[in-house]
């Protein structure tokens, strides 16, 4: 039996080619990882005692040659094919373990040249990966280090099942096609425009308690992706706490996403993906108090994320409270040890996010995919036009670029009412943005009077201004862009409401 072992990642490798050979296995191999396995005294050949042709072009050209396919190729079942390996001198390839060069972490480093980038990108491994998979029944082939062992125990026990090779055979054709997918991302990086067709590349990260339902599997996926580095919830660390739901994921991102959204110290509380209290202060416990401030029954059961390192105060104030999960950059000993009074609350450690403008958001309909940028635009240099007879003050002018930000975390028709850089209260999701007022400024209540109102989206009558005003809110602000501004503006001044346009909005569907 006769096995090509060809491996970026070495990890094992050693010892699984140990394995094949106490099992009868004639081992060949290229380049570095020949040169592990002949250090660690096994025997073995070089790819080209079976070509009868040297490496050539800086290796770029090794394993592409019939006598390698044709006996990777060959089907066992059928004369004419063995009878041709006979009379070409061939000899038949059992088991190929072959992973990919590092393309994905060489094109990650900074400056990284496209010369660089072109040398990582595979040719003879996946050709070879290709062949092997097509003919699974007969070739078994290796792409992940992880199934070393167990196939070393089933070839110990007699031979590998067709299922078990089949599974083998899909695991192959995928890590090649998401191979594929990194070098696409990248060649496509500095071309303007989204591409006719395009692949997603995802890694399992872990199965999941259940979907939204507990009668829905589910499990967490990674995206493979060329610009953005390994931050956020996908990448978080679970420090605490039983496993996570589909739900919880949900809750977790739209938390995070949020508070790391903030320059300044901040502290989010999610309630089905929405912020249902939201506060920045400069000391992280005053922060949360003001966050819980803004809902208080909402806040339980709720997700609590927080852009700066957790403190005890901040834990000693949370304790009265049911959260499903706290999300944070870090925590201070004592602060951890306090929290872990909680068993149900899972505590988490993430990265903040930095999300690139070519970051791209996907949104599944049924049957297809939608596609675009993420909503990534710089807010606090926005030029804001005032529009009013009255400016807003600077303490207002806080308020309104606060809750400016904080609007495009809830979902549309948005309304959020905020004071101090709090938020007082919000509406979300309504066909009619009048009720998202008047849910706005029913849960803000007597706050309402002198704070802050923003809209995701302009006002298509004055009737939400009209209604602002009777909740005592002394400044507004958002898109614009209305035929219908100018009688939003007159019923602002009417009432002596400063209002500015950021001439963008902020939907979230």
């Amino acid at each position: 039996m006769r096995a090509i072992i060809s491996v970026s990642d070495k990890n094992g490798v050693t010892e699984f080619a140990k394995g094949l050979t106490e099992l009868g296995f004639e081992i060949f191999s290229t380049g570095g990882t020949k040169r592990t396995l002949a250090e660690s005294g096994l025997p073995i050949r070089g790819v080209s005692d079976i070509t009868g042709f040297p490496e050539i072009l800086d290796g770029r050209v090794k394993t592409l040659h019939p006598m390698v396919h044709g006996g990777l190729l060959a089907r066992r079942d059928k004369p004419a094919h063995m009878e041709e390996l006979t009379n070409n001198n061939i000899t038949p390839i059992d088991l190929v373990a072959v992973n990919l060069y590092p393309f994905v972490q060489t094109v990650s480093k900074d400056n990284v040249t496209l010369s660089d980038a072109l040398e990582n990108i595979d040719i003879g491994g996946p050709t070879m990966i290709r062949a092997a998979a097509k003919n699974f029944p007969a070739v078994i082939v290796v792409v992940d280090p992880a199934d070393y062992e167990r196939i070393l125990n089933m070839l110990k026990e007699g031979e590998l099942s067709l299922v078990d090779r089949q599974r083998l055979a899909q695991k192959a054709f995928q890590h090649v096609a998401v191979y594929d997918t990194a070098i696409s991302q990248y060649l496509h990086k500095d071309i303007p425009g989204l591409p006719d067709v395009m692949t997603i590349a995802l890694n399992k990260r872990y199965d999941l308690r259940y979907g939204e339902n507990p009668h829905q599997q589910a499990a967490f996926y990674a995206e493979q992706s060329i610009i953005k580095s390994d931050t956020g919830i996908t990448w978080a660390k679970q420090l605490w706490g039983k496993e996570l739901s589909f739900n919880n994921i949900l809750d977790a991102e739209a938390a995070w996403a949020t508070a790391s959204d903030f320059s300044d110290p901040t502290v989010s509380i999610i309630k089905h993906t929405n912020p249902c209290g939201l506060a920045s202060h400069e000391d992280v416990e005053e922060a949360y108090i003001r966050a819980f401030s803004g809902d208080p029954v909402s806040a339980y059961g709720g997700i609590v994320a927080c852009n700066r390192p957790v403190n005890l105060k901040m834990a000693l104030e949370m304790e009265p409270t049911f959260y499903e999960i706290i999300i944070a950059p870090g925590y201070d000993v004592d602060a951890l040890t306090e929290l872990q009074k909680k068993k149900n609350m899972r505590i988490m450690q993430a990265e903040i996010n930095t999300v690139s403008p070519d970051y791209l958001d996907y949104r599944r309909v049924r049957g297809g995919m939608l596609v675009q940028q993420a909503d990534t635009i710089n807010d606090y240099d926005l030029p804001l036009k005032i529009v009013t007879q009255r400016a807003p003050t600077s303490i207002e002018l806080d308020d309104l670029k606060f809750a400016w930000r904080a609007i495009k975390h809830i979902k549309s028709n948005a309304i959020v009412m905020a004071k101090d850089k709090t938020l007082l209260g919000m509406g979300c999701g309504q066909p009619n943005r009048v009720v998202s007022v008047y849910l706005s400024k029913t849960k803000a209540g007597e706050k309402s009077a002198g704070a802050v109102m923003a809209s995701d989206a302009f006002f298509p009558f004055p009737d939400s201004v009209i209604q602002a005003a009777d909740a005592g809110i002394s400044a507004i602000i958002q898109p614009g862009g209305s035929v219908r501004d100018e009688e939003s503006i007159k019923a602002a001044d009417e009432n002596g409401i400063a209002m500015v346009f950021t001439g963008i909005r902020h939907f979230l569907h």
